[in-house]
Parts: structure tokens; C-alpha cells; sequence
């Protein structure tokens, strides 16, 4: 028996030695990594720093492409699939997506608090020391729970690593230069094409079980490249946008500005959860209606919401009139 699975096994019998007390603490922190850290770029875009909400937002599309690429080269099976003796935490059999390496709870967890480590690690020590233990804690629990390899997760954690410290290089070269930022946001839009191409049309494992059913669909493993290159897309678009005609930038002394950007969030966050699956995906499918929907969520982020923000507070600003002698 491989290594990774006697060591999943090991936590698998300290979970079930237990009682599973610790289960549902570990997956709220992976299901926080995934469906609402996620949101932290827009919030710090509208509301806190452009400059670091684009960093955030770019190195997590960025990753999300990555990973899912990587899911799609490599094509490995989860731990279950290996071994029948792994029985992962509650739905995880049903409710994963994707191959298995690497992990994407642990890259999104890792890009996400390690972007903030970075950022706050002069001005609020302890929330950068609260950053790196979170980190830690959400790639143990992809293991604790039995979903993912610490292969996995090390590859994970490694590769978002490695795009916070590229990012980050690339945005102080590429500061306030606009034409080569365009020259970039272009090619971005070739490399969406290129990547899904190249999904499409690569060959996948096909095997089947003693029943003759599929063990792993290829096609359903995809949805989540799609949804990486829809969010990437929409960056790259609403960036142009926001770069060359909205010119954002945060309202000063702007009273409404953080129940701005709490509804903001919302909007985006149900869209995804509730009203995306619902409208798009269910009529164009998994691939074209996520992709879509991911897209059109990102550019609302970055150019619809900004108005709006923007138009509230010109209106904060003008004098009241009936006050006036």
C-alpha cells in the first residue's frame, strides 16, 4: 500500500476513533476557502486598496487556471477511487469536483491568506501570524477529511506560493504602465483560448469498474477549467475596461461605503451559489454556463459596482437644498 494512503488511513482511523468531533470544524474551513475567501479581492478592490484587490483577484484567476490545468494534465484520481478502504468525511464522495492533484481548496486558502500575509505582514503582525496558521489548517483538513493526498496538497500550497511571489514581482514592474499591461491583458484573452482548446481535445483515462460504469466522468472534471477561464476572462476584460474608461478610484469619507461593499458581496455571492445554477448553467450546461456565469460575476465586480459605488457617493456629496436659507 502507497504511503499517502496509510497516511490517510491513519487519519481516517484517528477521525472514526474520535467520533468525527473534529469533522465538521475542518470542513467549514475548507468550505470558507472555497466559497466565500474567494470574494476577498473585490471587497479589498472596492472598498480597501485597487492596487491590492487587483493583486488579490489576479493571482487567484490566475491559480484557478493553473490548478485546474494541472487537475486536467495530470488526471489523478481521488484517494476513495484509489483505495476502497478511504471513506472521506460526509458528502465529500458526491460533492467533489475535479481530479485530485492538486489540491484546490489548499491553492485558493493559500493565495488568499497568503496575499494578505504579504500585504499585512509589517502593519498587523498578528493577522499575518493568523494567515500562515489558516493556510496550514485548511491543507491538513483536505487531509484529515480524507479528500486529497499530501502530495495534493504540497503541490497546492507550492504553486500558490510560487504565483504570490511572481504576481507580486510583476506588479511593481508593470506599475502605471499601461501599454504593457494592455500587451498582457490581450495575451491573457490568447491564453484562455489556447488552454481551452487544449482541454477539449486531450485525451483522458477512461476506466470503468467491475459494473461496467465510468469511474471518473472527464467531462464533469472540466466544469471547473471552465469556471476558471470565464473568472480569468472577465478579469482581463473588466480590467481593460476599468483601466481605460471607469478609472475607479476608493470615495474618501464615503459613508455608504462599506454597506456598499457588504452588498456587493452578496450580489455576487448568491449569484454564484443560487441564481448562476439556476439560469445559466441550467441552460447552457456545465462548461459554457459556468464559464459565462463566472465571467459575467467578475465583470460585475470590476465595472457595474464601481459605478454604482461611485454614484452613491456623488450623490452623498451634493448639498441638501432645502437646507439652504
Amino acid at each position: 500500500m502507497d504511503f499517502d494512503i496509510q497516511y490517510l488511513l491513519f487519519l481516517q482511523n484517528l477521525r472514526e476513533a474520535t467520533g468525527g468531533i473534529f469533522d465538521e470544524f475542518f470542513n467549514a474551513l475548507s468550505k470558507f476557502a472555497v466559497d466565500v475567501l474567494p470574494f476577498l479581492g473585490y471587497i479589498v478592490f472596492w472598498g480597501v486598496s485597487k492596487k491590492w484587490g487587483y493583486r488579490f483577484m489576479t493571482t487567484v484567476w490566475c491559480g484557478e487556471i493553473l490548478n485546474g490545468l494541472l487537475k486536467l494534465i495530470v488526471c489523478a484520481y481521488r484517494p476513495w477511487i484509489r483505495s476502497d478502504l478511504i471513506n472521506p468525511a460526509g458528502d465529500s464522495k458526491t460533492a467533489a469536483t475535479g481530479y485530485s492533484f492538486p489540491s484546490g481548496h489548499t491553492t485558493v486558502a493559500t493565495i488568499n491568506y497568503g496575499t494578505t500575509l504579504v500585504w499585512q505582514r509589517k502593519q498587523r503582525k498578528w493577522l499575518a501570524v493568523l494567515c500562515g496558521i489558516l493556510i496550514a489548517l485548511t491543507g491538513f483538513s483536505r487531509n484529515f477529511l480524507g479528500v486529497h493526498t499530501p502530495q495534493d496538497v504540497l503541490v497546492g500550497f507550492t504553486v500558490s506560493t510560487l504565483l504570490i511571489i511572481v504576481i507580486g514581482l510583476v506588479q511593481k514592474k508593470l506599475e502605471n504602465n499601461e501599454k504593457v499591461i494592455d500587451i498582457f491583458t490581450f495575451a491573457g484573452v490568447f491564453v484562455v483560448i489556447g488552454v481551452l482548446i487544449f482541454v477539449m481535445l486531450k485525451s483522458y483515462p477512461m476506466d470503468y469498474n467491475a459494473d461496467g460504469k465510468l469511474l471518473v466522468d472527464p467531462q464533469k472534471m472540466m466544469n471547473d477549467m471552465f469556471k476558471a477561464c470565464g473568472g480569468f476572462l472577465g478579469l482581463l476584460i473588466g480590467s481593460y475596461v476599468e483601466r481605460h474608461f471607469i478609472h475607479y478610484e476608493i470615495p474618501n469619507n464615503c459613508a455608504s461605503l462599506p454597506i456598499l461593499t457588504c452588498i456587493g458581496f452578496a450580489i455576487m455571492f448568491a449569484w454564484k451559489e443560487l441564481f448562476a445554477p439556476a439560469t445559466l448553467v441550467l441552460a447552457l450546461g456545465g462548461h459554457w454556463g459556468n464559464m459565462l456565469a463566472r465571467g459575467l460575476m467578475v465583470l460585475f465586480a470590476m465595472i457595474v459596482w464601481p459605478l454604482v459605488i461611485r454614484k452613491v457617493y456623488m450623490a452623498e456629496k451634493k448639498p441638501d437644498i432645502s437646507q439652504k436659507v
